[in-house]
């Protein structure tokens, strides 16, 4: 990924460049998944879903320009703070929860949510990226296409088990796999072994949320615990994880001003309170 700015400009950079690397430009599959970026956000647009401003992908170098977003991953906060302040969680998921409903509106799935695809900047607007592994509803993949251990951490069953690899309801577990991080600092399920850890997503039941974080209110327990349920039917949809996490939000809303993590967004919560 590279900073960029229009030729012939002293603008600070403000776009972000995507390119193919060299060993990878005859890798159909590499440039499949640029494409795929651009299939998708040709088709969804929404705050909080990475836009994919212009594409190279007749000749190389292959490359994808989008916006530059100041901050950094949600992976990178977690790493710094270990848990993050439930009002900063509700914030941060909830915008999260919001892509992934338009997107599954209208008829994508993401099929790699984990906090290394979720931008932070430091105002504490979220954005989800890396359309590349995304796919329609009509369409069959494989997960053995992807990267293993890193997404299988937050990869839910039916995507490791079955020929279809997942649906909708699947972005909701791995959404509910990085809510529980971002509660405890640490992922429900893990293993270095990947049959092993993939054995745990389908059989183990995750630790009680409420004994590892006692002041962790009962709904947004309750709430984790349905997104990880083991069977698809029965997680909530996108658009009732917006509705539930906005309500603790909500609830919680003052106490944001006061966080401390991640690093700035405390201060621009204070400074929007105060204009």
């Amino acid at each position: 990924m590279y900073q960029a700015r229009p030729a012939q400009s002293d603008a600070p950079p403000a776009y972000a460049l995507k390119v193919l690397r060299p060993e990878w430009q005859d890798d159909s599959r590499g440039l499949a998944i640029l494409a795929r970026e651009v299939q998708v956000a040709q088709k969804v647009s929404h705050q909080h879903l990475v836009p994919v401003l212009a594409a190279g992908l007749k000749e190389p170098p292959y490359y994808l320009a989008m916006p530059w977003i100041d901050g950094g991953s949600l992976a990178e906060h977690i790493r710094r703070h270990a848990a993050l302040d439930l009002p900063v969680v509700f914030w941060i998921a909830r915008q999260v929860a919001q892509s992934l409903e338009a997107l599954h509106e209208a008829g994508w799935m993401h099929g790699d949510v984990k906090p290394e695809n979720i931008l932070v900047s430091p105002s504490g607007h979220a954005t989800l990226i890396d359309l590349g592994f995304a796919r329609h509803k009509a369409e069959c993949s494989s997960f053995a296409d992807r990267a293993v251990l890193g997404t299988l951490r937050y990869a839910a069953p039916e995507m490791l088990y079955t020929a279809e690899g997942g649906d909708a309801s699947s972005d909701v577990y791995s959404l509910g796999v990085t809510l529980f991080e971002m509660f405890t600092g640490h992922v429900p399920f893990d293993a270095e072994d990947v049959a092993e850890l993939a054995a745990q997503h389908r059989q183990e039941l995750p630790a009680d949320l409420r004994s590892l974080v006692p002041h962790l209110p009962t709904r947004a327990a309750r709430l984790v615990h349905n997104m990880l349920a083991k069977q698809p039917l029965r997680r909530p949809l996108a658009r009732d994880v917006v509705n539930r996490l906005a309500a603790l939000e909500i609830e919680t809303f003052a106490e944001r001003f006061t966080c401390s993590a991640p690093d700035d967004i405390a201060k621009a919560a204070a400074a929007l309170h105060d204009s």
